[in-house]
């Protein structure tokens, strides 16, 4: 077969690559973003072509009128390589959290690894389990963000014929994670220790997702799974089998199971909260006695999807806004020009706007205009603000109603702690100002990657912990509770 190279500026890279190859097969590894899963909605996937001919058909040649780029512009989702071309592309550096906290441990013989399995994002770690040292860490993004950037267009990709190929794509990036980290570190494995969400253990696992895809968006296969290693077909050997942690309910997996065990909630005589402000936002609060959990809608806004300028916590963003009398100053993530803002930053800008008044109680932008500059050419618009306003309904909303489930007020949750890549940036002070989350900011704590530092607390724990926390949890529907439409009308209010 033909063979056509790839030049890929300004990072100096050239691939290899057939005849009529989809660009959206190649270019997702060089952190070119595909949330709409290759739909061509979005416009996020675009690449300006320098050198070379790819042809468009009628459809692509519209989308690309609709978004209102130039002609040199192509959109990689519907693009394939016919012949020699030079593309201009942006690789942006995620900012992937991997955790080195401390915790208290019972030292074992061996080693062990701990997985992270974000939608997004995917971290391993080696562990020395006489020591809880971290060896070696490997972070990559989940091959999965070519068929979309949440959960719902990964659920309809596998209801689409996909399955077994995202199935095998997952396996074969973290077992090859593993295997970089043993190359370095000639050790004998004792165990792995999987968490992710509910979606990612289903499609890691082979099991069906499609009961998550229609209403009551229940599956009841939600239980711990178990591999060797010839079932994912990874070369090395476990003294242990590989256990991919159980999920509490349909949208909130072992990863929040681990960031309970994490920050200790489940022994708290206090009421306690946890947030992950992921690319699926979920909320725990409970104590000793008892806990409950939901899943929020807010995770797609905090990490740039349906926001003008958005993007996630990568190289380029603008990851916090700050206010110098009347002027708005940016920081921006890898210290070069702007080119979005990441969640963190919108909230900033939300709440600086409505300190200057320039918007009001409503989300109105009060000049009446339908966008205000923030800075260079970077602007946000009444459709952001919004955006943000159901975001953070959202969050306020599922707080109110847990605490409802536990007969509290919500002034009774003594702590509260913000998890996960987005929570890393987050402005606390704004957080409680705008009444994201309606408690004083000293309550409120930035914990990191819960979901690694749980998953690596697993390895050197049994799994009584793990009933008994199940055993006190209950999932809750939010919008299934009557008073849900009222209390989110009333949270959206700045």
């Amino acid at each position: 077969m033909k063979k056509y190279t790839i030049h890929l500026h300004p990072l100096g890279k050239e691939l290899q690559t057939n005849d009529q190859t989809p660009l959206i097969d190649v270019l997702h590894e060089f952190g070119i973003e595909f949330p709409c899963g290759g739909k061509g909605t979005c416009g996020k996937c675009k690449v300006r072509l320098l050198d070379g001919e790819i042809k468009t058909t009628d459809a692509h040649q519209r989308k690309i009128e609709q978004l209102g780029l130039s002609p040199e512009w192509r959109l990689a989702c519907f693009s394939q390589c016919t012949g020699d071309i030079t593309l201009e592309i942006e690789q942006f550096n995620h900012m992937i959290l991997a955790d080195e906290s401390e915790f208290d441990f019972v030292p074992q013989k061996g080693f062990g690894i701990a997985v992270d399995l974000g939608t997004t994002t995917i971290v391993a770690q080696l562990i020395d389990l006489s020591s809880a040292k971290v060896l070696a860490v490997e972070t990559m993004l989940n091959p999965q963000v070519k068929f979309g950037a949440d959960l719902i267009s990964r659920i309809q990709a596998c209801l689409d014929g996909h399955a077994t190929e995202m199935t095998r794509i997952i396996r074969s990036a973290i077992g090859t994670m593993i295997e970089l980290m043993l190359k370095k570190h000639e050790v004998d494995l004792q165990k792995v220790v999987l968490v992710g969400n509910t979606t990612m253990q289903l499609i890691f696992s082979n099991c069906d997702v499609s009961p998550l895809a229609m209403y009551p968006f229940h599956t009841d296969n939600l239980g711990m799974k178990t591999f060797n290693s010839e079932e994912l077909g990874w070369k090395f050997q476990v003294s242990e089998t590989f256990k991919f942690y159980p999920s509490i309910g349909s949208f909130v997996g072992s990863d929040i199971l681990a960031g309970i065990v994490a920050t200790g909630l489940h022994y708290k005589e206090n009421y306690t909260a946890l947030i992950d402000l992921g690319t699926n936002g979920e909320i725990v609060v409970g104590n000793r006695k008892q806990i409950v959990c939901a899943s929020t809608a807010a995770g797609p806004a905090f990490e740039g999807a349906n926001i003008s300028m958005g993007m996630r916590a990568v190289t380029g963003a603008i990851s916090s806004f700050d206010l110098d009398v009347e002027n708005i100053e940016a920081h921006v993530i890898g210290h070069t020009s702007p080119k979005g803002i990441c969640g963190s930053a919108l909230i900033d800008a939300v709440a600086i706007l409505r300190r200057l008044d320039k918007i009001g109680l409503f989300g109105e932008i009060n000049s009446g205009e339908d966008h205000i500059k923030l800075i260079g050419k970077i602007t946000l618009t009444q459709k952001d603000i919004n955006e943000f306003q159901l975001a953070k309904a959202a969050i306020a909303t599922g707080l109110t109603i847990l605490a409802n489930k536990l007969s509290i007020p919500l002034s009774d949750i003594q702590q509260v702690y913000i998890s996960g890549g987005f929570g890393n940036y987050i402005n606390l002070e704004h957080v409680s100002e705008l009444g994201m989350i309606e408690l004083p900011e000293e309550r409120i704590y930035k914990m990191g990657n819960t979901a690694l530092i749980g998953a690596k607390m697993f390895l050197f724990s049994d799994e009584t912990i793990i009933n008994e926390i199940l055993a006190k949890t209950r999932h809750i529907n939010l919008e299934g509770d009557p008073n849900f439409q009222d209390i989110y009308v009333d949270k959206m209010l700045l």
